[in-house]
């Protein structure tokens, strides 16, 4: 099926960056025909700047590019949705998202829940890469796989018995806990929840199909 993309008058599509693994919408930009096949071609994002009228390639100067998983179009056919894996962060002031503020909540910017995950596996894997002396995270890691893999089993254990006899509250709070170490072992054994989800996936379409 032949697309086309209907361009403004300006000969502009706008496009939302989303990330892939978190599902976290990371900033809005503008596409010529000519940014949208080197975006295609190079499967990294490439925009049109309307202020210096000429064409950028994100993390050009930065570092921080965004490799394109999919590029997809809406039902009008004049909006573009890319899917990506973001290199550093997105915005120009340092937040992973350029989405940060709100206009009617005064509470600080919450992740979204995926998003808050890859942001705790991106903590655990510094805190691994530094064994900071006064990190509870550094020290099981310190510990081994034994140390680790025995939070694991004993947060399971908690875990259960908060379940059957504790209540709500108190599984959610174990919950947390065993979620934590589930992630610090992951990181331990260089696992990626990308990994795990794609996991997660095969078996989804296994049982679907």
């Amino acid at each position: 099926m032949e697309v086309k993309i209907k361009f403004d008058e300006k000969g502009l599509v706008p496009c939302v960056v989303q990330d892939v693994e978190t599902g976290e919408v990371l900033m809005v930009a503008y596409m010529n025909e000519e940014s949208l096949k080197k975006t295609i071609e190079t499967r990294r994002t490439w925009f049109f700047s309307r202020s210096r009228q000429k064409l950028w390639q994100k993390g050009e100067t930065s570092g921080n590019i965004q490799e394109v998983v999919d590029l997809r179009y809406d039902c009008d056919e004049d909006t573009l949705l890319a899917l990506v894996k973001q290199k550093g962060v997105a915005c120009h002031t340092g937040e992973k998202s350029c989405f940060f503020r709100s206009l009617i909540s005064e509470k600080p910017y919450e992740k979204p829940w995926l998003s808050f995950l890859k942001y705790l596996e991106e903590i655990v894997e510094k805190r691994k890469e530094a064994l900071p002396s006064d990190s509870y995270t550094a020290s099981l890691i310190k510990g081994g796989l034994e140390k680790v893999s025995g939070k694991v089993r004993e947060e399971s254990e908690e875990l259960i018995q908060a379940a059957q006899r504790e209540g709500k509250e108190r599984t959610i709070e174990e919950a947390a806990d065993l979620m934590y170490h589930l992630l610090v072992l992951f990181v331990y054994q260089g696992i990626k929840l990308s990994e795990v989800e794609e996991k997660l996936r095969e078996r989804h379409h296994s049982l679907s199909s």
